[in-house]
C-alpha cells in the first residue's frame, strides 16, 4: 500500500508545488505564504562528489577531480539544527533558508547534514520536497536526521513519507534504513579515498523524542523516569555491526556520528543550572563555544558512547535540540559538537537574554575532513550577513 500511496501524493505535491510556484510569480512573491523555496536567490554551487554503491541503509561516495579520479582532498560537511519551520512563521522561515542558502553559497560544502527540527509543519512532505529542491538548485548532497518536533511516532506512515518527499530530488542521500531498527533514517554515508580505504564515515540516527510508555519493557530503561529519547540497543548493535563489517572490508575507518538528541556525556563539559549560569568542569578541552541551558538528554544513558569509544572508531558527535549550547569539546579522546542553531523561529539567546542579532549565534558548523585523517570544527555565524 505505501508505494501506491506514496506515488500519488507525491505527484499531487509536485503539482500543488508547480501551481503555487506561478501564484507566486504573479504576486511578485507575496502569495503563497508557504513556499519558503522561492523566497531566496539561490545560485548553483555543484558538487564534485559521487555516489559509488548504494544499500538499505548506506551510500558510498567519493570526491572526484578533474581527471575523473577519485580525490584525498579535505572534504567538507556543512551542518545546520532547529530550523523549525512552521506555517505562520514566514517570515522567520524565510530567514532561515535564507542563511542557509547563503552559508552553502559561500562555503560550498561537499556534504550537508540537517541534524533535526527543522520542518515541523502540518505539511511536511510539502516542506520536505520544497527542501529537497532548493539542495537541487545549489546542486549540493545532503542529509536529513529526525528530531523530537518530527517525529511524532517512533515510526509510521507520516515519518516514512517526510523521508520520501526528502529523497524526491537525487541530492538526498538519507535511507529509510533497516526496517527492524528503531525509528527512520538510521543510516551510514561512508566517503571513500583513491587507495581504496574509507576517508570517513558518517551515521546519522533517530533519536526519538519522548520514552515511551514501554521503554522499560522493550529496551531495557528503568521503571519510573521519563523524560527525552535515547538511542536504542538495536541502533547501537547496528552502528558497531556496521562498523566492524567496514573494518574488515576497508581497514581502519574513524566515524562521526549525526543525531538530534545530544547523549549525557554532553553533561560531562559543564556543571551548573539554568538559574546560576554554567562552568566548565575540567573534565573536557573546549575548543569553543558555551553552554547556557541543561543538556536535554535522556535521563537514560543507554550506552553508546561507552560501547562506541570502547570499540575505538568514533571521533566526533554532532547534535542539536538545545538551541542556546553550541560548544565543540574534546571528551575522552572525542569531540562532542552542538551544531549551530539555524532557526530564527525557535527560542534563541536573542529572546531569551535580550542579545542583540550581532551576537547571536545562529549559524551553521563547518567540519572539514582533513587528508591525514584529523578534523576541523569551525562556527560559521549568521552575523556576517547582517546590513
Amino acid at each position: 500500500m505505501y508505494p501506491v500511496l506514496t506515488f500519488l501524493r507525491h505527484k499531487y505535491i509536485v503539482a500543488a508545488i508547480g501551481a503555487a510556484s506561478v501564484l507566486h510569480k504573479i504576486t511578485n512573491g507575496k502569495r503563497p505564504k508557504f513556499l519558503f523555496s522561492r523566497n531566496t536567490e539561490i545560485k548553483y554551487v555543484g558538487s564534485k562528489v559521487k555516489i559509488l554503491e548504494q544499500t538499505e541503509d548506506s551510500v558510498t561516495i567519493a570526491k572526484f577531480n578533474e581527471k575523473g579520479e577519485i580525490d584525498n582532498s579535505d572534504f567538507k560537511i556543512m551542518s545546520a539544527t532547529d530550523l523549525h519551520l512552521d506555517p505562520g512563521e514566514e517570515t522567520a522561515n524565510n530567514k532561515s533558508i535564507d542563511r542557509i542558502v547563503k552559508q552553502v553559497m559561500d562555503n560550498k560544502p561537499d556534504l550537508f547534514i540537517f541534524t533535526g527540527d527543522v520542518i515541523e509543519s502540518d505539511f511536511q512532505q510539502i516542506d520536505c520536497v520544497q527542501l529537497s529542491w532548493i539542495f537541487e538548485k545549489l546542486g549540493v548532497y545532503f542529509c536529513y536526521t529526525y528530531g523530537n518536533h518530527e517525529t511524532r511516532e517512533p515510526d509510521g506512515y507520516f515519518k516514512y513519507l517526510m523521508l520520501k518527499g526528502l529523497q524526491y530530488y537525487p541530492h538526498c542521500l538519507s535511507k529509510h534504513g533497516k526496517k527492524e531498527l528503531f525509528g527512520y533514517g538510521n543510516c551510514a554515508v561512508h566517503i571513500k579515498n583513491a587507495n581504496n580505504t574509507l576517508a570517513k564515515s558518517i551515521y546519522l540516527f533517530d533519536s526519538g523524542r519522548d520514552m515511551l510508555p514501554d521503554s522499560h519493557e522493550k529496551y531495557g530503561s528503568p521503571e519510573g523516569i521519563d523524560g527525552y529519547d535515547f538511542l536504542k540497543p538495536d541502533q547501537i548493535e547496528w552502528y558497531l555491526n556496521d562498523v566492524k563489517k567496514n573494518k574488515e572490508k576497508y581497514g581502519e575507518t574513524k566515524t562521526l556520528c549525526y543525531m538530534h538528541i545530544a547523549v549525557p556525556e554532553y553533561e560531562e563539559v559543564f556543571s551548573g543550572t539554568n538559574e546560576d549560569g554554567f562552568t566548565p568542569t575540567g573534565k573536557a578541552e573546549i575548543l569553543y563555544g558555551e553552554q547556557y541551558e541543561t543538556v536535554g538528554c535522556s535521563p537514560y544513558n543507554s550506552g553508546f558512547f561507552e560501547k562506541a569509544t570502547e570499540e575505538g572508531s568514533l571521533q566526533g558527535l554532532f547534535a542539536g535540540h538545545d538551541h542556546i549550547n553550541d560548544f565543540c569539546a574534546i571528551y575522552k579522546g572525542v569531540y562532542l559538537t552542538y551544531t549551530q542553531p539555524s532557526g530564527y523561529s525557535c527560542y534563541s539567546m536573542i529572546d531569551k537574554f535580550g542579545w542583540d542579532e550581532k551576537d547571536s549565534m545562529h549559524g551553521v558548523t563547518l567540519t572539514t575532513l582533513n587528508a591525514d585523517g584529523s578534523i576541523k570544527i569551525e562556527q560559521k555565524l549568521n552575523n556576517v550577513y547582517l546590513k
